[in-house]
């Protein structure tokens, strides 16, 4: 190989490993400007999208310790620091819109995901949202006992309140009487 597809094969090696995922889609028939309106779309998301030469792609890939099998047709790879599931997003939204590009396959943690996997994966809340769920769960046994324990003293604080009032409202009305 020459030196040059040697550095390209040792960048995509670098950006695959540095990444948790990443997702291979096929652009025929996309143009520059929703390639470059996909790219800032994905940049937002924390995700970036490159043209990959297949054959350089694949040995970068071997490298990095995923299989792929064989690669066809004009490809990009997506990759990430952040979650796949936004990623993924951005590419379905932008898909329903423009038509292209489709997903190929996706690799998260060195296991493939086919097509369907990563369009459900894009179906997912996103990692912040599943973080406030899961905290609401947590929280909400704690909130019950809580308010299972004030309730007694809450009632007793009501009782002893409405007792007060109604000696209260008694006592002027005795009052008057006397006069």
């Amino acid at each position: 190989m020459r030196v040059e597809k040697q550095l390209i094969s040792k960048e995509y090696v670098a950006r695959l490993n540095a990444s948790p995922f990443f997702i291979v889609v096929d652009y025929t028939g996309l143009k520059v400007g929703p390639v470059t309106e996909l790219r800032k779309r994905l940049v937002r998301s924390g995700a970036e999208i490159h043209v990959v030469k297949n054959s350089i792609f694949k040995i970068a890939a071997k490298e990095a310790g995923v299989e792929l099998g064989s690669l066809a047709g004009q490809l990009a790879v997506v990759t990430g620091q952040k979650d796949i599931s936004s990623a993924a997003k951005v590419i379905k939204t932008f898909t329903s819109e423009f038509e292209k590009p489709k997903i190929r396959f996706g690799v998260l943690n060195n296991q493939r995901l086919e097509a369907a996997d990563v369009n459900a994966l894009a179906d997912l809340p996103s990692i912040e949202v599943l973080r406030g769920k899961l905290l609401g769960v947590l929280q909400a046994p704690a909130t019950k006992l809580a308010v299972l324990l004030n309730t007694p003293a809450s009632q007793l604080v009501r009782v002893l309140q409405a007792k007060a009032d109604k000696d209260g409202a008694a006592a002027p009305a005795a009052e008057a009487a006397q006069a």
